[in-house]
């Protein structure tokens, strides 16, 4: 056993001599380390507990009313319920001093880190008040600001991102309008394809397939196209189309832009009434958003030419905010009693607003200037029914079509008040005069339409029954009343169109599909009267050239598609499309030239004329050479096919031959063969009946 047990040390030994020595970390003599622990152990130094750990969730909200105790519980309540939209609140903390007065802040804890990111998000800079805005801030931004440097260090250059160039459809140098054309390819999938009218035949810029759920939308300069989806809209722009911006506000069905494109407003449902909300075009930021009570998707807002104001009406008072900080303009709104309708001017700072009769008082059409708030002018109006403002496209008129009571009767055994029959008012405000003069028009017959020439001194108006009525030209100048130049009797139409560039107009019936085009420089002579059967739009593109006349499948589902015309009423082309819902001129922003310099190019548009024919001769000879190319290169693949078949037509001449009895009958003469007709029994069926 013992000599066993020397054999096993002996072993033991030997295995023992494979492993070497053990290392020594001791670090040697006069050793330096220049290695940090964050450098060393960084990840694992990171994960360490810090004093923000679990604060992540809680906001701070500063600038909080500082109220007694008695009146707490309101603050709180009110405070929770704006808070708690934005998620579960799990925790909330108002400091109060030694008499239990709150310290004006508070801490609120959310379930998660999220909800608390969005509440800031949302919350900060909330106007409560008018003496209180939110500053709400997240626990952890505190140490954040704590560890600022106090060096400063300049940031790090970024590298530039070529956006895309969102104004490059101006660029043209032929100046070619573009328009888009959408129509349905399946429920809730519109396609939409963008085109440049370009001569002789238009060109198709690019063409998308589920491009908007409904319906689409140009901008008021043009440079951008909104469309509509389930979460929201979206803003697209730049040579091809890309997506420039999208909004969230799920069932969007309305959306308007400011004049300026500065801003975005969205009108969209909701359980109690309709949300809108108003963007920042730019960032995509929410500025501000209301409920209103009801569910319309006409616009509530108005907004001010320079984007500087937008407005909206209230209960007996206009509510008027300033941009970009959409606080109430002085911090209030103005109080009009009885108000009924406001317009901006679409070129000053310049609201008019009629209010109605009220115990005895006349109706009143006011003219303030904002921001001062002053009144400019006042017209007393009396027997009132109604009132619509419409402002001249330049600005330099204003008509109040005034709906009145031709006479007021009181039985004398009820004394009930009766009103025999209407007439009816146009009261012209001449703006750009010494103390705005007033015209008056006056027309006792049914006012079907009304529409000023955009840019001159004339209006149209449609009076008289709906399937023969008349239409009264006029024309307003400085120090004498408004005068009547035309009237065209016994036409059928309901609508009137001008053209954008004014002298051209379009008298249409939507209901029947007729069209009259007009020429107000020619004694208004009709040049062109074509039908277009349904027609329910009329679109004049920018430069007042065409007119597109459409038939949407919103109205009907047969025969849809869109004609265009010249402005002298000649059909250019004809359209076909099913499902055709929409038709859209791109629109264009206002020129950069002067009026002089406008006057001398229409004074001397005589030299011009010479090269523009030119031009559009050589556009016109090269498209007929490419359309006489295209046709010969057709011409050639169709000769090719048909070679190709007569060879193997050739070829197979002997089995055919063969096939037919080893008769050949390619040239066979067809007035040698007798006809000859064989009937026979092909099927016998028999049929019981009871």
């Amino acid at each position: 056993m013992a000599k066993k047990k020397s054999e096993e040390h002996s072993g033991a030994d030997a295995n023992d001599s494979d492993y070497q020595e053990e290392p020594n970390f001791e670090d040697p003599p006069g050793f330096v380390d220049n290695i940090s622990d964050e450098d060393l152990l960084g990840d694992m130094l990171a994960q360490r507990p810090s004093e923000a750990d679990g604060v992540e969730s809680v906001v701070v909200v500063d600038n909080i009313p500082k109220v007694e105790p008695v009146r707490l519980e309101k603050l709180k309540s009110v405070i929770n319920k704006l808070f708690s939209n934005y998620g579960d609140i799990v925790n909330v903390v108002y400091p109060v001093d030694e008499e239990g007065k709150t310290k004006g802040y508070a801490f609120m804890e959310y379930k998660q880190a999220s909800q608390a990111e969005e509440a800031v998000k949302k919350l900060n800079n909330h106007r409560l008040d008018k003496n209180h805005t939110f500053a709400v801030n997240l626990f952890t931004d505190f140490q954040k600001y704590e560890n600022i440097p106090e060096k400063w260090e300049p940031p790090t250059v970024q590298t530039f991102k070529v956006q895309s160039d969102l104004y490059n459809f101006i660029n043209d140098p032929d100046t070619y309008d573009q328009y888009c054309v959408a129509a349905e390819t399946a429920p809730n999938c519109v396609q939409v394809g963008f085109w440049q009218n370009v001569l002789p035949e238009p060109f198709e810029l690019e063409t998308r397939e589920r491009f908007t759920d409904t319906f689409v939308k140009w901008s008021p300069l043009g440079t951008y196209v909104v469309t509509f989806h389930k979460p929201g809209v979206a803003i697209w722009g730049g040579s091809s189309f890309q997506k420039i911006q999208k909004f969230p506000h799920p069932g969007t069905q309305f959306v308007e832009f400011s004049p300026c494109e500065n801003y975005l407003v969205t009108y969209g449902p909701t359980p109690t009434g309709q949300k809108i909300i108003i963007w920042d075009i730019r960032t995509g930021a929410e500025k501000r958003s209301f409920v209103a009570d009801g569910m319309s998707v006409l616009s509530m807002f108005r907004w001010s030419h320079d984007d500087k104001f937008v407005a909206r009406m209230g209960e007996n008072s206009i509510h008027i905010y300033e941009t970009p900080s959409f606080y109430l303009l002085d911090l209030k709104s103005i109080k009009i009693p009885g108000i009924r309708g406001f317009s901006w001017s679409p070129t000053d700072n310049v609201i008019a607003y009629w209010v109605e009769e009220q115990n005895q008082i006349p109706a009143r059409v006011t003219l303030m200037e904002i921001p001062k708030k002053r009144e400019i002018r006042n017209k007393n109006l009396f027997h009132v029914a109604d009132c619509k403002l419409h402002w001249q496209k330049s600005g330099d008129y204003l008509c109040v079509k005034v709906d009145r009571y031709s006479k007021l009767k009181k039985d004398k055994k009820d004394l009930d008040v009766k009103f025999l029959g209407m007439f009816y008012n146009f009261e012209i405000f001449h703006m750009r005069e010494k103390e705005i003069p007033v015209d008056s028009v006056e027309i006792r017959e049914l006012i079907l339409a009304f529409a000023w020439e955009p840019i001159g001194n004339k209006f149209s108006i449609i009076h008289g029954e709906t399937n023969s009525s008349n239409v009264s030209f006029y024309e307003v100048n400085k120090g004498v009343k408004p005068s009547l130049v035309k009237r065209l009797e016994k036409k059928s139409c309901t609508h009137l169109f001008w053209s954008p560039r004014g002298q051209f107009i379009v008298m249409a019936n939507l209901t029947m599909g007729t069209f009259e085009f007009v020429d107000s420089t020619n004694d208004y002579i009709i040049t062109s009267s074509p039908d277009h059967f349904r027609a329910s739009e009329v679109e004049w593109d920018p430069t007042g050239r065409y007119v597109v006349t459409g038939v949407s499948s919103w109205k009907v589902k047969e025969d849809t598609g869109f004609n265009m015309y010249t402005f002298q009423g000649r059909i250019i082309k004809r359209t076909i499309l099913k499902n055709f819902v929409q038709f859209l001129w791109r629109p264009r922003p206002p020129t950069l030239l002067s009026e002089e310099k406008q006057k001398e190019i229409k004074k001397n548009l005589k030299k011009y004329y010479a090269a523009f024919e030119q031009k559009d001769r050589l556009r016109l000879t090269r498209a007929s050479k490419e359309l006489l190319e295209k046709r010969s290169q057709l011409r050639e693949t169709f000769m090719e096919y048909r070679n190709k078949r007569i060879a193997e037509w050739a070829d197979q001449k002997s089995r055919r031959i063969m096939l037919r009895g080893h008769v050949d009958t390619d040239n066979l003469e067809t007035d040698e063969v007798d006809e000859e007709i064989v009937e026979f029994l092909v099927k016998e069926e028999v049929t019981l009946l009871e």
